[in-house]
Parts: C-alpha cells; sequence; structure tokens
C-alpha cells in the first residue's frame, strides 16, 4: 500500500472514483465554509480567535529562540517562558507580590520622582492576584486572564461593529463586522495579549461600554467607566463618545417630537458624572495614598509622559529631527488618510459612537503620549481601524455593496497581518538594553 502523495491531500475521490479537488480548494465551496461561519458567528469567531493565538504564540517562540539576546533575559540560552516576564510584565509581578511602594520611589541625588510601579493602573494585577488564590503563579494567571479576556474582547468588538444602524444594509453589517473582529485578532501587536499586559482587559471594557452605550443601558455604561478608570486612562475619548451617543439621541427624539431624555436623565447623569470620575480615579488615588497631590504626573514624567509640553509637540519635534519636512508631512498625510477613511463611506456604516472612538482615541494618545514603540500595542485599543481594513477590502471603490470576491482579498489581508504578527514579535519584544525599543 502506498503512502499518499501530497496531491491526494488536496483531492478526494467522486463516487466514480475520480479524484477532485476538496470542497475548500474551490470557489463554491469557499463560499459554503463562509456562509457557514456567517451562520454561526461566535462559535466561528472563537475557533479564528484560537488560531490567531496559535500564530501569536509560535511568533514569541521564533523571537524568543532566533531574536532574542542573552544579555536581556540574564542566562545564555532564552526560551518561550522568558518571553512572558519582559517589560510591564516585571512591573505588574511586583504590583501583585509587593504592592505599590510607599513613599515613592526617588533618584537619590537630585531628589525627584522616579521610575515607580504607580505608573500602572491596579485593575489588571488585581484580577490576576485572585486567580492566584487557586494555585497558579502570576504568569500562568496572567496568561489564563488574558486569554478569556481577549475571546471576549472579540466577541464584543463584533457585537459593536454589528449593531443595527442605517448606513448599509444589516446582511452587509454582519458580514463586515464579522471580517473585521476576525482581523482584529491579527492586529500585528496582537502577542501582547498573551503576556500579562492590560490590553486584553482595555478592550474588553471598552467595546463593552460602547455596546451598552448604543443600547441605552447607561448605568452599565457607568459601572464599566469606573473600571476604566483604574484599567487605562481612556476617560477623555470614551466621554467624547459618551457626548456623539447623546446628541445623536436628542436629535432623534427631538425630531419624533418626543422630549428627550425625559425617562433617562438620572441614569444619563450618573453615566456622565462616572465618565468624568473615571478620568480622575486613579490620578486622585495615587496623590491620597502617596501623600504627593501630583504623584501620578511626576511618575508619568520620569516614564518620558510629558503632555505639558503640548499636545502633539513631542510627535512633530520627533519626525523633523527624524526626517525634516519629509517626516512632518509624511505623519501629517497619514493622519489625514485616517481621518478620512473614518468620516467618509468606508466608515459610514460604523455606528456614530464607535466612529467618534475611532477619531478621539488616536487623536488622544497622540497628543499626550511621546513617541515611542509602544504606540503600536496601544493602537490595538482602535478596533474600529479593522473596521476600516474589512471595508476597504471588501466593498467596491464607492462603498455601496460587497463585492464578490472579497473572500479572497480578506485572506490576502491576513497574510499581510501575520506576517505583520511576526515582525512585531520579533522586532519589538526581544530585549536589548543598548537599544531598548520596548513591545
Amino acid at each position: 500500500m502506498t503512502a499518499p502523495t501530497s496531491a491526494d491531500a488536496d483531492t478526494t475521490p467522486d463516487e466514480g472514483g475520480t479524484a477532485r479537488p476538496r470542497r475548500w480548494l474551490t470557489s463554491e465551496g469557499r463560499s459554503q465554509l463562509a456562509r457557514t461561519a456567517l451562520a454561526h458567528p461566535v462559535r466561528a469567531l472563537l475557533v479564528i480567535y484560537a488560531i490567531s493565538r496559535l500564530v501569536a504564540l509560535l511568533a514569541i517562540w521564533v523571537a524568543a529562540h532566533y531574536y532574542q539576546s542573552p544579555a536581556g533575559v540574564g542566562h545564555l540560552e532564552p526560551g518561550l517562558p522568558d518571553m512572558f516576564r519582559l517589560w510591564d510584565t516585571e512591573w505588574y509581578r511586583r504590583i501583585v507580590t509587593d504592592g505599590y511602594p510607599i513613599p515613592l520611589p526617588a533618584d537619590p541625588e537630585s531628589g525627584e520622582i522616579t521610575y515607580s510601579a504607580w505608573a500602572f493602573f491596579p485593575l489588571f494585577p488585581g484580577l490576576v492576584r485572585l486567580i492566584m488564590y487557586t494555585g497558579l503563579g502570576f504568569t500562568a494567571s496572567a496568561v489564563v486572564l488574558n486569554l478569556v479576556l481577549g475571546a471576549v474582547a472579540t466577541l464584543l468588538v463584533w457585537k459593536v461593529l454589528s449593531f443595527p444602524g442605517h448606513a448599509a444594509s444589516q446582511p452587509a453589517r454582519e458580514r463586515l463586522a464579522f471580517v473585521a473582529a476576525a482581523l482584529w485578532c491579527f492586529y500585528p501587536a496582537t502577542g501582547v495579549m498573551l503576556l500579562p499586559y492590560t490590553e486584553a482587559l482595555a478592550a474588553a471594557l471598552i467595546a463593552g461600554a460602547l455596546l451598552m452605550l448604543m443600547r441605552g443601558r447607561y448605568l452599565a455604561v457607568a459601572a464599566i467607566a469606573l473600571l476604566l478608570g483604574f484599567t487605562r486612562g481612556v476617560a477623555a475619548p470614551l466621554g467624547l463618545a459618551v457626548l456623539a451617543h447623546l446628541w445623536l439621541r436628542w436629535r432623534e427624539e427631538r425630531e419624533s417630537g418626543t422630549a428627550p431624555f425625559a425617562h433617562d436623565r438620572i441614569r444619563i447623569a450618573v453615566m456622565c458624572l462616572a465618565t468624568g470620575i473615571s478620568g480622575v480615579a486613579w490620578p486622585v488615588t495615587v496623590g491620597y495614598l502617596s501623600g504627593l497631590p501630583d504623584a501620578f504626573f511626576r511618575v508619568q514624567a520620569a516614564w518620558g509622559q510629558r503632555p505639558d509640553q503640548g499636545p502633539f509637540v513631542l510627535w512633530f519635534s520627533w519626525a523633523w529631527e527624524q526626517r525634516g519636512l519629509l517626516a512632518v508631512v509624511v505623519m501629517v498625510a497619514l493622519v489625514a488618510t485616517y481621518l478620512a477613511l473614518v468620516i467618509g463611506r468606508h466608515g459610514a456604516w460604523i455606528p456614530l459612537e464607535v466612529r467618534m472612538w475611532a477619531l478621539m482615541y488616536p487623536l488622544y494618545l497622540f497628543a499626550v503620549v511621546r513617541p515611542i514603540t509602544s504606540m503600536w500595542r496601544f493602537l490595538l485599543l482602535d478596533f474600529p481601524l479593522a473596521a476600516l481594513v474589512a471595508s476597504v477590502t471588501m466593498r467596491t471603490s464607492t462603498g455601496g455593496r460587497v463585492v464578490r470576491h472579497w473572500r479572497r482579498r480578506a485572506l490576502v489581508v491576513l497574510g499581510v497581518l501575520v506576517v505583520g504578527v511576526l515582525a512585531w514579535s520579533c522586532g519589538l519584544l526581544p530585549y536589548v538594553p543598548w537599544h531598548v525599543t520596548p513591545p
């Protein structure tokens, strides 16, 4: 009996014994596979998410074995476990095991506040510590938590983007939302959602807040906003999404002749108050516990974050120093292109609240965060970017309908993203002390 050849693996015999291509290698088979996935989106997205975790883990393994420097991990044979103990993961481990330091660490010569765990928000390490009561160690607990949160975030992203609207038919919207959520799983920096970082938690909370906002569940938005206040500093762009929702509701209710916010005024007030508190919750907490009112901002300044120097100034200065006027023009052109996509036809199918998040969150980052390679992972929370990519990939040039060969296009984009996952993992995760580029 002969072993099957590689050609046999791609064919199956029909009833007459003649070899024919397997169904998924034919156009009809791929169409049927896509219809099945869209008919069971939750199950399909969880499978895609699981595959993306394997791809990310493989990329991190490649980075560990072929790109990691022994100087970064302290021994001569760096391996996969070492990659889960680098960069910010060490600070979260310190928070879990030792808590936050009091008094704040300061430079012994200058007396200036220096690096410390106070720059990191407490909700993620608090959840990790709860899981550790099961007997798991810090790294295992954080990875398990992020695996679950990443799956939740993926489903919430899909639900947010498929929320009913008027700019696209519901079948087209659901198809676009499904592909966008699938592509988001393969965002180049997605490997960070395997590591002990806060991205998976923040993504789940942000998507959940936007979904509850669009459903009019204002008390739920308030609760999530408060949790976000102890997870990431994103209250400002979330607040603008809340205002966009309230404006849209006020306009619709006024046009229909009903009194705006007639039955929800108290809930809306609670939501707005909670969103405002979210923006100052952790800075105020740090100031109270440390005895220094501006402690949080002084710690952030030690890490290089200086929003007091003015919005966007650090980015323009960096671009000018790198390549002069050309770099400034390229940076402005990229931002303008992104804004045009959000505002234009490829963003028209996205709910208004989500479009506001897509507009304000990246601008907020560029306004307050210094030029740093961590921007790649920060932009993971801009999941509407995946919706724009899905629209450009799947729709006609006018944005009016989904093209027939959208599956082929989506697979090409997916291939590019997989290469991006490998590039991010091998380019930014390896620790090289003499050329520090944090992930």
